[in-house]
């Protein structure tokens, strides 16, 4: 593997990266809106899928597939936008693939099958997964190092308020009409956010930029990312900490409904757990310039890992009340927050000249793979938060040694 420069330059934007190109406050607000639209398309599915079952016959083990679904398309189809938010730029990508999830998620709402609603979520992944591979480019074409980890934060700090809301979004809904309208909710946020951008946001792509599209190309994209030290490792660490993440949206619903028998706290528990993720990266934005990414970085992973061993424990040995849940799972999705958003920083440090191939590459096996295991944390549930906390320790534990490699060993560095 290649040897990388350092992911942390002091200087908070390089000579080669311009800045916004709108008023930095809209900015990271557009970038959060977009990003939002994917935990919206999952999170506030969370109330319904008891009514989505009953209404597609789908049986309890099949209705988290709602949201698993839509993690596989939202995975796999990065590899797609990488290339071509390369080839024609961030802007057409996003604006094509706004007007598709919208129509998805009007399919979706129309589907009078469980097959055809899973087709549809596919789609509806598969879609506004421009928004994480484009959105990441287009940052990256305006700031690098610690000052595209900032803005990052910024926006996941933003972002992290619709997985808070999005459960009580799909209750209010509910309250109004069935889930199809939930779907349609969406939808017509989404055309909102679509309007936004197109009239707004310009080109961040330069001309002479553009890659075409072949499969040497690509190829060749792929393997740069994959060989860059940084870009393999930190991607890695990011995959174990996004399976347990997955985990969690796939056991939370029947945890709460099965093991402590509160499935009307849904939406509270889980605004309670996830606050402290948009804390950790509002946090992470003032701090990161003058302590670095690798040491915030290095040490929430350490925390998670110790908060998760103690929650198994206490979760082993019958222990744990939903206070002692929401309050340690709470703690272990802020070091998640802390780890992830400066972890993706560094992962994309060297990839600027091919930041849409690079982004959709690193967020496939990201979303793929822990999707996946997610799916796997979520069906292994037992009545008890023991699989889901374990989980979470194999993760931070992996997530660790993934650094550790990368790093060579020399971890905390204030730099």
């Amino acid at each position: 593997m290649s040897e990388s420069r350092s992911a942390d330059p002091a200087t908070p934007v390089a000579a080669d990266t311009p800045g916004a190109p709108i008023g930095f406050v809209e900015f990271v607000l557009l970038i959060a809106a977009l990003m939002a639209l994917t935990a919206l398309g999952i999170d506030s599915m969370l109330p319904a899928l008891p009514a989505i079952g009953e209404a597609l016959n789908a049986s309890p083990a099949q209705r988290p597939f709602v949201v698993t679904a839509f993690l596989i398309g939202f995975g796999v189809a990065q590899l797609v936008h990488g290339p071509l938010a390369d080839r024609y730029g961030r802007r057409r990508v996003l604006i094509v693939a706004l007007v598709i999830y919208i129509i998805a998620n009007g399919a979706a709402a129309m589907a009078g099958s469980f097959l055809l609603l899973m087709v549809a979520r596919v789609c509806a992944g598969a879609a506004i997964a421009a928004t994480r591979v484009a959105t990441v480019a287009l940052v990256r074409d305006c700031y690098h190092g610690r000052a595209m980890a900032q803005v990052m934060s910024i926006a996941f700090m933003v972002f992290m308020v619709v997985p808070i809301l999005a459960p009580a979004f799909g209750e209010l809904v509910l309250l109004f009409g069935n889930w199809r309208l939930i779907f349609w909710t969406i939808a017509g946020l989404a055309t909102l956010v679509l309007i936004w951008f197109a009239v707004r946001m310009p080109e961040t792509l330069k001309p002479e930029a553009r890659l075409p599209i072949s499969l040497d190309r690509i190829w060749r994209g792929w393997r740069q990312t994959a060989a860059d030290r940084l870009s393999l490792g930190y991607t890695l660490a990011v995959t174990a900490l996004m399976a347990a993440l997955y985990g969690y949206l796939n056991s939370v619903q029947p945890i709460m409904a099965v093991t402590f028998g509160r499935e009307k706290l849904l939406a509270l528990i889980f605004a309670t757990t996830s606050v402290t993720m948009a804390a950790a990266n509002l946090l992470n934005s003032r701090i990161v310039m003058r302590l670095g990414t690798r040491l915030i970085s290095h040490s929430s992973v350490t925390i998670l890992i110790i908060v998760s061993a103690l929650h198994l424990a206490i979760a082993w040995f019958g222990g744990e009340s939903l206070v002692v849940f929401a309050v340690l799972q709470a703690i272990t999705m802020a070091c998640f927050g802390l780890a992830t958003s400066n972890f993706s920083a560094m992962a994309m440090e060297n990839m600027g000249g091919i930041a849409g191939t690079a982004s959709s590459v690193q967020g496939f096996a990201s979303v793929t793979i822990g999707s996946v295991i997610g799916a796997g944390i979520g069906q292994a549930f037992d009545g008890t938060t023991r699989p889901l906390t374990l989980g979470f320790l194999v993760a931070g534990c992996a997530a660790f040694a993934f650094v550790f490699a990368t790093e060579r060993g020399r971890m905390f560095r204030p730099v």
